[in-house]
């Protein structure tokens, strides 16, 4: 599905401290696209759609929700509305939690998460999922020994728990506006909404630990971030240890158990203590 996008061109200098923070990450995903600033090719651009867009226009959700419809029935045979929405719902909040985990694990950086500056790509063939986000503004908060520090665009905080609390209070605030705009075209719940963002946010830098190679220092990162229940997440960070690794009980449902012969997710809540 290409879901069409009316964007401006917002591409700055690449050689600014955050487009250089997340090409550095982006060699992390090499699976996912990752990327400052919206490309040049109009047929690319035209993949390419704004948060703001999405937010300020929920039928777009519904477009995207019909696509992946029409792709479940080929692969399952139905559709059910819970589960296009739950696979919605996870797939933007989790796209939007890469872009801050990845930036706050990797460089101790803090992009914007403001909708206007956050750009989303879904796959045009076959299973309609996020493959990509583009940042498209400077504007970053970082820590005082940030080399950078003196940029225009920077932002400067005192230490690692207000950083990790800036990063959640942009994150909190974009959910927000998600929970606002895609809660009145599905039928989960307001709670069912934060809990797909306090998921989101959790696995978010313990996916970039993961991606860089050191996933305890990315579970470490999630504790700072959701270090206990704090509104409106609904939990602390339920990461723990169990014998063959890390592993966390979601929050949330993406509600896939009730496709024909689909079993529930390993992390679902309803089989995960």
């Amino acid at each position: 599905m290409t879901v069409p996008a009316r964007v401006r061109a917002r591409t700055t200098s690449a050689t600014t401290p955050v487009a250089e923070s997340l090409l550095r990450a982006a060699s992390r995903a090499p699976h996912f696209e990752l990327r400052f600033g919206l490309p040049v090719d109009q047929a690319e651009r035209a993949e390419w759609t704004t948060c703001a867009e999405f937010l300020d226009e929920p039928q777009r959700f519904d477009v995207w929700r019909k696509s992946l419809a029409e792709w479940l029935r080929e692969q399952y045979g139905e559709a059910p509305d819970r589960t296009t929405a739950g696979y919605v719902m996870s797939w933007y909040l989790n796209v939007v939690g890469v872009l801050g985990g990845l930036l706050f694990h990797t460089a101790r950086r803090v992009p914007s998460l403001r909708p206007a500056d956050v750009a989303l790509r879904i796959a045009p063939e076959g299973r309609p999922h996020t493959v990509g986000v583009a940042l498209l503004t400077d504007d970053f908060a970082c820590l005082p020994e940030d080399p950078a520090g003196n940029h225009p665009a920077a932002t400067v905080v005192s230490d690692e728990n207000a950083l990790a609390a800036l990063l959640r209070t942009r994150f909190a605030a974009h959910a927000a506006g998600f929970v606002g705009s895609f809660g009145p075209t599905v039928r989960l719940g307001r709670r069912m909404l934060w809990a797909a963002a306090t998921d989101a946010l959790d696995s978010a830098a313990w996916t970039a630990g993961r991606l860089c190679g050191d996933e305890t220092a990315g579970v470490m990162d999630s504790a700072l971030l959701l270090p206990a229940k704090l509104d409106p997440f609904t939990s602390a960070s339920t990461l723990k240890a169990t014998d063959t690794g890390w592993t966390r009980r979601r929050e949330s449902c993406c509600f896939h158990f009730v496709l024909p012969n689909a079993e529930a997710c390993g992390t679902c809540p309803r089989v995960c203590s």
